[in-house]
């Protein structure tokens, strides 16, 4: 008959305890970045896919917003349209003129204080698509919303003749 041998279980010494430690702190580290990794993504890319964060669905838009418009496409008069479409909706436009260029292609409504939802009113007033609505806040600013006029504006509401 054969003998069985015993086998002695020892405990690990305090190298082995060192590196198994290390290990997991490597292997827990690397979790944790995958995670925010993959958070940050879902964030950046939120709005393409239909997504917002509970701080934009909880925001209302405000009773009086005020507008500034300007003129981006270059055509004569068409500031003075939408401001007269906006101020019959209830908008307080509080300033008229050009953008710094005429060759904005789509329409832009930008929020300036926060307050993404007051940009979107505007935007579902004139008939801009969500994708148009922005976000550039700016302290210098005292209005809500800027709208700039694209060359698409012949398919807003306001030349539409849409209410």
């Amino acid at each position: 008959m054969k003998k069985k041998k015993s086998v002695k279980k020892t405990k690990p010494g305090p190298k082995e305890t060192s590196v198994n430690l290390i290990l997991n702190i490597i292997i827990f580290s690397l979790v944790a970045i995958v995670i925010f990794m993959t958070y940050s993504l879902i964030l950046k890319f939120a709005d393409r896919f239909g997504l917002e964060d509970d701080t934009a669905q909880r925001q209302v838009a405000a009773s009086i917003i005020q507008v500034e418009v300007l003129n981006g496409c270059g055509v004569a008069g068409v500031a003075d349209r939408f401001t007269d479409y906006l101020r019959e909706h209830k908008f307080d436009v509080v300033n008229v003129g050009n953008y710094v260029s005429f060759n904005v292609d789509e329409t832009l409504v930008i929020d300036r204080i926060g307050n993404i939802a007051n940009a979107r009113k505007v935007a579902a007033q004139l008939g801009v698509p969500k994708t148009n609505v922005i976000q550039q806040l700016n302290d210098n600013y005292f209005l809500d919303v800027s709208v700039i006029i694209g060359k698409d504006y012949y398919k807003l509401k306001p030349v539409k003749g849409e209410d």
